[in-house]
């Protein structure tokens, strides 16, 4: 499908907007959703992938250049999430255009972003399924600041939950596979290895968002 996907599945306001999660269909109305990304999941449990859903609960996640993907989660379906209150959005941050036809604030802010990360190439160090994320945010004006790739993993950690048992299991057993593996290969400087990426892929981050601009997207 083309870069008209979302235009094409476009939620109309029906005045009567639910807040249910319906884990069985993937969708979680006003969510951040997270799902492990092979390999990287597996080693750090934390890192994965990263989506936000409309007033409807339909997933909108950017995980390839020029396309987001729609109620098809790219990773499979969420192991975690976080519901976030409309109460605390400002919409249309910095901008008050007229809301689309038959849309509410907050899907209107969220096809806005669609539109820009249709036309971005994917970079999974500086353009990535968290840019996307914190873009929305951004133009939500969720708790009126300015979000970035940090901000965002941080809040959606220590806020997130686990959509069940079986969000739990996806998400550790992998890790705890791969470092039995690891420590029967190289014994624990198998984390001392792992440490030292860490270091690196989060010092990549942290310094490319806080001390160069332009570097990491939003």
């Amino acid at each position: 499908m083309g870069s008209n996907e979302y235009r094409a599945v476009k939620i109309e306001e029906t005045g009567d907007e639910s807040m249910e999660i319906d884990v069985g269909r993937s969708h979680f109305p006003h969510c951040i959703v997270w799902s492990p990304l092979p390999i990287l999941s597996w080693l750090f449990p934390f890192i994965g992938h990263m989506g936000i859903c409309r007033s409807d609960g339909v997933i909108l996640d950017f995980a390839s250049s020029n396309f987001v993907c729609v109620d098809s989660f790219a990773f499979g379906a969420p192991t975690r999430y976080l519901q976030l209150s409309k109460d605390q959005c400002r919409a249309f941050y910095g901008e008050k255009p007229a809301a689309a036809e038959g849309m509410n604030f907050w899907d209107e802010a969220l096809m806005r972003s669609t539109q820009e990360y249709q036309h971005r190439s994917y970079n999974i160090l500086t353009c990535n399924c968290h840019s996307f994320v914190a873009n929305c945010l951004n133009r939500l004006g969720f708790r009126d600041r300015n979000w970035n790739v940090v901000s965002l993993a941080v809040f959606a950690f220590l806020g997130g939950r686990f959509v069940g048992k079986s969000g739990a299991v996806r998400t550790f057993l992998p890790f705890a596979a791969a470092s039995a593996v690891g420590i029967a290969l190289a014994g624990v400087a198998y984390f001392g290895y792992l440490a030292a990426f860490l270091c690196v892929l989060v010092g990549w981050f942290v310094v490319s968002t806080y001390c160069f601009r332009n570097v990491v997207h939003v």
